[in-house]
């Protein structure tokens, strides 16, 4: 599977079913090349004119299914967004 197939995905979260976003970019450990966490984009104010959330960075370990068309994560409680750099 590559980034672009994964990043067509929802990503669901497990415990209430909100829809998260999609995944926007992966995190690699520079020592082993794993997978450390995937970065969902911050959603869009305004159509985006007004700028976007912050962005959510999930543990990689958190994703339970890669679905056909879904990612369901377990993340309890949801890790705090980080800010978006420019």
């Amino acid at each position: 599977m590559t980034l672009h197939d994964l990043a067509e995905k929802d990503v669901i979260l497990i415990q209430n079913g909100e829809n998260l976003g999609r995944i926007d970019d992966l995190l690699f450990d520079e020592g082993t090349g794993r997978i450390q966490s995937v970065i969902l984009r911050g959603r869009g104010r305004m159509l985006g004119l007004l700028g976007y959330d912050d962005d959510l960075l999930l543990p990689w370990e958190s994703l339970r299914r890669i679905g056909a068309d879904v990612v369901i994560v377990d993340a309890d409680p949801l890790p705090t967004p980080r800010k978006r750099r420019v």
